[in-house]
């Protein structure tokens, strides 16, 4: 049996629980899950957009806030009474200014963090003794070459990634006797409607960011490799996946066209 044919097999009986799902490439995994067959529950805050999403897709949409221990409880309820799940996949994040340290904004910092690392730590704590009962649990994190390499006007987000992607590496030692698969992505330059515009907070600001990139990443191109790496055999862990574009050969050497 080849590869492909391996995952179109297990997809009939896989069952994946998405953060994030709401927007970018949270929603787009969740597309690209649901389309293999995949059981998906599509989790984020905003109600209509998952509803949307699900009535699309097939997908059970679940509105919560992975940084609420209340939420999170409430999911892990509602995914046990379903049948369970074996795949965790946490997208939820993001970013909020570009202000060097000495400027630092203390709520984005606070925002970055509790998002980034207590809602991932949070949402994972929850259903690790799903996953290890489960017997090939797996848990992917969707993390960012800002976690990688620091970059001016990134700290904020760099030491949230930074810290995210530490603990995506301390799972993995920790899960290792429990059969869970522990998979890190971390991407470079992705466009997509919200990222940009979230953190800088303004739609021109937002643009330059992609301005003369002629082909930066899109949010299906990300969410194709997470679909990759949790529908691959169990025994199979791609511990830490770095996608850039090619115009991006590292966070500071980005080519753009003139326009």
């Amino acid at each position: 049996m080849t590869l492909a044919s391996h995952r179109n097999v297990a997809a009939q009986n896989k069952t994946a629980v998405v953060t994030g799902a709401s927007t970018g490439i949270g929603e787009a995994t969740v597309r690209a899950l649901a389309a293999t067959g995949w059981k998906v529950f599509a989790v984020a805050r905003r109600e209509d957009r998952l509803g949307a999403l699900g009535a699309e897709t097939g997908a059970i949409p679940f509105p919560a806030d992975i940084t609420s221990d209340d939420d999170v409880a409430r999911l892990l309820r509602a995914v046990a009474k379903a049948g369970g799940a074996d795949t965790l996949i946490n997208i939820a994040g993001g970013a909020r200014g570009a202000d060097t340290i000495a400027n630092a904004d203390t709520d984005d910092w606070e925002w970055m963090y509790q998002v980034n690392v207590l809602g991932t730590m949070k949402i994972t704590r929850a259903f690790l003794p799903m996953l290890r009962e489960n017997g090939e649990g797996t848990v992917l994190n969707l993390t960012s070459t800002a976690g990688l390499t620091a970059y001016e006007g990134g700290a904020g987000y760099n030491a949230a990634k930074f810290a995210q992607h530490a603990m995506t590496n301390a799972l993995r030692l920790e899960e290792v006797g429990n059969n869970v698969r522990v998979i890190e992505v971390a991407p470079g330059l992705v466009h997509t409607e919200e990222f940009a515009l979230n953190r800088l907070g303004d739609k021109d600001a937002a643009a330059k960011v992609y301005a003369g990139v002629e082909k930066p990443l899109t949010a299906e191109d990300v969410a194709d490799v997470v679909r990759y790496a949790v529908a691959l055999p169990h025994h199979v862990n791609l511990d830490q996946i770095v996608v850039r574009p090619v115009a991006q050969a590292a966070n500071h050497k980005l080519i753009r066209k003139e326009a």
